[in-house]
């Protein structure tokens, strides 16, 4: 346990989910490392909520029982955000990070750290059973609901209003992963490697770009959701791009909640989400929270090898006099710095790796009132909106070889692009959505 654990409780007592408890649970969605299910029964303890369960591979170890959630070297990274490396559960040390390290970063407003609720194996092994019929084969392949695990998050259905005068409106929510929105300006970046550009923008008309972009391609970077149902994109896996068949499939399902002209309800929506991302400032601070990585993992993988006292294998594979001589100041820091560089690199990870959750109501009494949460379109037509960044979660110290190895193949990816011997950009996309780029 540690001082940061919330469970929740109704009447005084420790809430424990048991096997007859699953069949008020239903698949909503996944990723790489988690199952969401969405609550469907009648209890209050749950009504408008959404449950995050960790997945395990299939065929693949047993998850191993650990006193402590934090390997050694962890627990100098994290040793002074209070009593976090205490916790004696990786769950409950995520949901502690989450509302101590990611909150204050992004602002409280848009982050909601869930509370952990007690699961026995019965119940994830139904839950299992379940939704695995509502997921894409592909996932059913590689992953399961880990039904070790003792806890699972409960957190708001962001997806939904759930309170308020106007519960009867219909509500509309656009899930987007922003990636990384800054250019890489590491002086540790090499040559070589020059390739690495992405951006934000503060021009309201380049962000609606983007997002029409993203409406097009939105592969798993892009959904809508009308009352907490999916009516675009895909649920556990990729999309296609946007056809004319899917295009008005979606411009007909938005009729009863944008309510605008015929034929212009997606793109009042796209409107209203460019205005929602532009007024909010929530990419002004995601972005400032992905800039904690100001070396790039070009510059913060030498840094990982001096914290965990190895040899650094990067080096190890330079030829280069000038090479080395680069990253030689970086190997001889102190231990305090470069605990501060691995830090802020994993913590920029989490912010470029999250979703925003954009949920929008039409208000009633069309009037800009003095609620700083609503936006007018140009038709005239005036939405309340709520912003909420999910998935953030606490990257393991270890994957900082992974990220490394990751960003290899992109720029190997995008070189043969670049010479032309590479006609297909999808396996360099395909890479640079796993980095978080």
């Amino acid at each position: 346990m540690c001082d940061f654990q919330i469970r929740g409780r109704t009447h005084g007592m420790e809430i424990v989910l048991k096997e007859k408890d699953a069949v008020d649970w239903v698949y909503r969605g996944e990723g790489a490392a988690n199952i969401v299910l969405a609550y469907t029964g009648s209890s209050p303890a749950f009504i408008g909520k959404v449950m995050r369960i960790q997945k395990a591979p299939i065929n693949g170890s047993q998850r191993a029982r650990s006193p402590t959630a934090f390997t050694k070297y962890e627990y100098l990274l994290w040793g002074d955000i209070g009593n976090l490396v205490s916790c004696t559960d990786r769950d409950i040390a995520a949901q502690a990070f989450v509302q101590h390290v990611m909150s204050p970063l992004l602002g409280s407003k848009h982050v909601d750290a869930g509370k952990l609720v007690k699961v026995s194996r019965e119940f994830l092994e139904l839950a299992e059973k379940e939704v695995s019929s509502q997921r894409p084969s592909w996932r059913v392949n590689t992953g399961k609901i880990d039904t070790q695990r003792d806890y699972a998050l409960i957190l708001s259905d962001h997806s939904i209003f759930l309170h308020g005068a106007l519960d009867g409106e219909p509500c509309i929510s656009v899930e987007i992963k922003p990636k990384c929105g800054f250019i890489p300006f590491s002086r540790f970046i090499s040559h070589g490697n020059a390739v690495k550009r992405y951006l934000f923008s503060g021009s309201k008309d380049r962000i609606l770009k983007a997002v029409k972009d993203l409406f097009s391609t939105p592969q798993n970077n892009f959904r809508v959701f009308l009352n907490g149902s999916l009516i675009f994109g895909a649920l556990g896996g990729s999309a296609e791009n946007t056809d004319v068949i899917v295009g008005e499939a979606f411009e007909d399902a938005l009729k009863s909640d944008v309510r605008a002209d015929i034929g212009l309800c997606t793109t009042s929506l796209l409107q209203l989400v460019t205005e929602t991302l532009y007024k909010s400032g929530v990419l002004d601070r995601l972005l400032e929270v992905q800039k904690l990585d100001s070396l790039d993992i070009e510059g913060a993988i030498h840094a990982y090898y001096d914290v965990i006292s190895e040899p650094c294998v990067v080096c190890g594979q330079l030829n280069e006099d000038e090479e080395l001589h680069r990253y030689a100041s970086l190997h001889s820091l102190p231990l305090d710095q470069s605990l501060k560089i691995v830090k802020n690199f994993l913590i920029a990870a989490t912010a470029k790796d999250c979703s925003l959750m954009i949920s929008f109501r039409r208000r009633l009494c069309e009037e800009w009132g003095s609620s700083n949460n609503t936006i007018r379109l140009e038709s005239g037509k005036f939405f309340d909106y709520k912003a909420h960044f999910i998935d953030l979660d606490l990257k393991p110290m270890k994957k900082m070889e992974e990220y490394y190895e990751l960003d290899k193949k992109i720029v190997s990816l995008y070189r043969k692009i670049e010479k032309g011997k590479v006609g297909d950009i999808s396996n360099a996309k395909f890479y640079k959505s796993k980095l978080g780029k």
